[in-house]
């Protein structure tokens, strides 16, 4: 029964896991169409939170001077 049980809050967490979570991508100099991880945020905050720290992170990167590369943020983990 306690196996059940430990089976049930796993189940639980993966079904909510991705929650909230926004993650960096950038293009790159050379093929702007590729997108490369740079960052995950994913803090026990919650999703405004981490939109907020990946939205501000996006906004500093894409200012710097000279800047060739694009800077974006998407919800969810990491995706390829």
């Amino acid at each position: 029964m306690r196996h059940l049980a430990i089976l049930a809050c796993l189940g639980a967490c993966l079904a909510g896991c991705g929650d909230g979570v926004h993650t960096l991508y950038r293009s790159n100099a050379s093929d702007p169409n590729k997108r490369e991880h740079v960052a995950t945020f994913d803090a026990s905050e919650g999703d405004k939170y981490n939109a907020a720290n990946c939205t501000l992170a996006s906004n500093l990167l894409q200012e710097q001077p000279r800047n060739l590369i694009r800077f974006w943020c998407e919800k969810g983990p990491y995706k390829k």
